[in-house]
């Protein structure tokens, strides 16, 4: 998995990491924390806000994200509102990248997608947070089928590591003041 370079770069510096397949959880339609019975979004919500850098990661399908990403997102609206014991966005001195792969161009329309709502939320998208895969349009090969491609991967993936961990460590020594108003 793509997504494994950028967490080894991280923990190489010392950064304890979490992986969350969120295709293996029950996560149900909706905008708020916690949409009732069965639900397994609040322990993933709680997890990322444990966290100080979160790594969306996405396949690349009709040049869209998945639907599996978009529901992350779409839970993650209610954040828009939350706001911490000193009333700041719970996702503020938070920072955000993405990982993207697929068989098709659109990459960048992904990260762009995914980037802005990240950033509507509170999260910090530092520049270049963010690498891909592809093999090209039409069907073919996965990431995991072939080599081809991931020199290039892994060196940005490796730069939006760099990139993520230091606008965490500055958010962490100069934390963003309340919202205005």
């Amino acid at each position: 998995m793509l997504v494994k370079i950028v967490l080894g770069a991280l923990e190489r510096e010392g950064v304890e990491t979490d992986l969350i397949r969120v295709v293996d959880h029950e996560i149900l339609p909706g905008v708020s924390s916690d949409e009732g019975e069965g639900d397994q979004w609040p322990g993933i919500r709680e997890r990322i806000l444990d966290s100080e850098i979160l790594i969306v990661a996405s396949p690349t399908w009709l040049g869209q994200s998945s639907s599996v990403a978009k529901r992350v997102l779409e839970r993650m609206d209610a954040m828009l509102s939350e706001t911490d014991d000193d009333g700041r966005p719970v996702a503020y001195d938070r920072v955000a990248g993405c990982v993207v792969t697929g068989n098709e161009d659109g990459a960048h329309h992904v990260i762009n997608e995914i980037s802005g709502a990240l950033v509507d939320i509170g999260f910090t998208v530092p520049g270049q947070s963010w690498t891909y895969w592809n093999m090209g349009p039409g069907p073919g090969p996965s990431y995991l089928d072939t080599d081809h491609g991931h020199d290039w991967s892994r060196t940005t993936g490796e730069a939006a590591a760099s990139n993520l961990l230091a606008v965490a460590r500055a958010l962490q020594a100069r934390p963003m003041p309340k919202p205005p108003g």
